[in-house]
């Protein structure tokens, strides 16, 4: 039996801190798990960034209310979920997520909280899990589930490798170069082929 494991964020939907890095206008609140492998060094320079302009988890939450899914993506999703199981597994935060996963339909979502003072502060943020993807994908194997992963980041790496396929999505050429034996796909259409080559659908 198998599961298929997407990543959310640059997959699914757009990169929710570049969109709050245009709305903001702090372009430095644009670097993701594209560009730092170090997801807790990422995250707490931007918590950094926010404490230095007095921004907190209101003016993010404003951003990601109008922000949609990539065109085609709930789509994807909903042919993919008719034909096998799927969890999406994301670095982002259970605060940020609600609005984005009511657009997609409400399909399963695995990711970390947002330590939130009183006054709106994002003052910490707790992950689930210690490398909670590739975590994640071997308790679903140690369960008896063989599973199939997309994602687009160096976050993504370990359980796109780990599985019985894997594959990069919309990732960036750094990273497609530096693993070039794994199948990288720019469109739903493709990525959706491969993944019904792989379950016999």
């Amino acid at each position: 039996m198998e599961i298929v494991c997407l990543d959310l964020e640059g997959v699914l939907v757009p990169e929710i801190w570049i969109a709050f890095a245009e709305a903001s206008g702090i372009p430095e609140l644009k670097r993701t798990t594209r560009d730092e492998p170090d997801y807790d060094k990422l995250m707490r320079w931007r918590l950094g960034i926010l404490k230095e302009h007095g921004l907190g988890l209101k003016e993010i939450q404003q951003t990601i209310a109008g922000i949609d899914p990539l065109p085609g993506a709930k789509e994807f999703l909903d042919e993919l979920r008719s034909l096998t199981q799927v969890m999406i597994l994301s670095d982002t935060f259970t605060q940020f997520a609600s609005p984005l996963m009511k657009k997609l339909g409400w399909p399963t979502l695995l990711c970390n909280s947002l330590v939130v003072a009183p006054d709106g502060e994002i003052t910490d943020f707790k992950m689930r899990i210690a490398h909670s993807k590739l975590s994640t994908v071997k308790a679903l194997q140690s369960i008896g589930y063989e599973t199939i992963a997309a994602g687009d980041s160096f976050n993504d790496l370990e359980m796109i490798e780990a599985g019985k396929a894997g594959f990069l999505f919309r990732s960036t050429e750094a990273i497609k170069a530096a693993h070039p034996e794994l199948p990288a796909f720019e469109e739903y259409g493709d990525l959706l082929k491969a993944i019904k080559n792989v379950i016999g659908a």
